[in-house]
């Protein structure tokens, strides 16, 4: 039995097919693309990081399957890189772009396009995310970066704000470092997810664990 407020390692279409919690689970999350980046640079660099953050299988792409789920499970999701998947997803009129201001690395992306399943317009949502100049997260900036496509929490936090309701489970099928779920944790919102390489995984347990000391700290003075 699947419990709130937990994570797990385990594969993601297994996992959310025991979701019955309610309609009240609302997704956000970051699938793996494929081959498709390390591709695009053309320098392995994404493979070098991989490597460097001590995991392997990030690059594989997942199958129509699981975003039948996804969109089964849930009522609403958010999902980065849906330009990737758009033989998998229905038309939507709102995306989210996110500016990542890059002024280097630029065989890199400078934004990146959201899918979402909201009728409301296009936002654009700027989160400096650019070597050095990564907005602090904590104090962790690309020195403490433990996966190869690592998002900001600040990012995760925006959506939350702008697109959750009151009463949702944020829950991310694919959460790789944990930012979202630590996004969920600050905006004070219940969450579960799943990751299934276990590198990864571990790492992201003890930023979560983290989030979670700092939110019961926090509460002390409220």
């Amino acid at each position: 039995m699947l419990e709130l407020n937990q994570i797990y390692n385990m594969d993601c279409l297994d996992g959310m097919r025991q979701l019955h919690f309610s309609n009240d689970i609302f997704i956000i999350t970051d699938p793996p693309y494929g081959d498709i980046l390390t591709r695009q640079n053309g320098h392995g660099v994404l493979k070098d990081i991989a490597k460097r953050c001590g995991g392997e299988t990030w690059d594989y792409k997942p199958t129509k399957e699981y975003f039948d789920e996804m969109l089964s499970c849930s009522e609403r999701q958010v999902i980065f890189g849906g330009n990737y998947f758009t033989d998998y997803l229905p038309a939507s009129s709102c995306w989210i772009v996110w500016d990542k201001n890059r002024i280097s690395a630029k065989s890199f992306s400078e934004c990146e396009l959201a899918w979402t399943s909201f009728n409301s317009a296009i936002k654009k949502i700027e989160v400096i995310w650019d070597g050095f100049r990564m907005e602090s997260d904590n104090g962790c900036d690309e020195s403490c970066r433990i996966h190869p496509t690592q998002k900001p929490v600040k990012l995760f936090e925006w959506i939350i704000k702008n697109y959750a309701k009151e009463g949702d489970i944020i829950c991310d099928p694919f959460f790789g470092s944990g930012s979202c779920l630590i996004a969920a944790i600050r905006s004070g919102y219940q969450f579960i997810g799943f990751e299934k390489e276990k590198v990864y995984f571990d790492k992201a347990q003890v930023r979560i664990n983290n989030a979670l000391k700092q939110g019961k700290i926090s509460e002390w003075f409220d």
